[in-house]
């Protein structure tokens, strides 16, 4: 099963998804497309705009389960939810985590996500158990 992890870039929720999922009687389980990898440790040159998104559509394409996790603390959320209605405009099955009173935007438009995702969750946890019954 292969997940691509959509979301902010700033809290390492990624780490927490991938080492919870990671190991199914000891044989892995899914495969991780993590935008995190796409930019080179310390490269002097930043990706484009254009070089982000051709990647992130390229492993959205290439995944089964888009999991997109929009913390109240993300800053923007707009390449996530751009990623998402990709995603479920392609058929991808869309997990999203949705935690509510956002810093710096309405929830009201964020709730948006929610119709381009299958599942909506308002807390990590709950979104990766969900997650792990795809690897059961």
């Amino acid at each position: 099963m292969k997940v691509y992890l959509a979301g902010g870039m700033r809290s390492d929720w990624q780490d927490k998804v991938i080492d919870s999922l990671n190991l199914v009687d000891d044989e892995p389980a899914f495969t991780f497309f993590d935008p995190r990898s796409k930019q080179p440790g310390n490269a002097e040159r930043k990706l484009s705009l254009e070089e982000y998104g051709t990647w992130d559509l390229t492993y959205i394409k290439q995944c089964d389960i888009v999991f997109g996790y929009m913390e109240r603390t993300n800053p923007s959320g707009v390449g996530m939810a751009c990623e998402l209605g990709y995603a479920y405009g392609v058929g991808k099955t869309v997990i999203l985590v949705l935690e509510s009173d956002h810093e710096t935007q309405e929830d009201r438009y964020l709730n948006f996500m929610k119709k381009v995702s299958h599942v909506v969750y308002n807390n990590l946890e709950d979104g990766i158990n969900y997650l792990k019954t795809f690897g059961e």
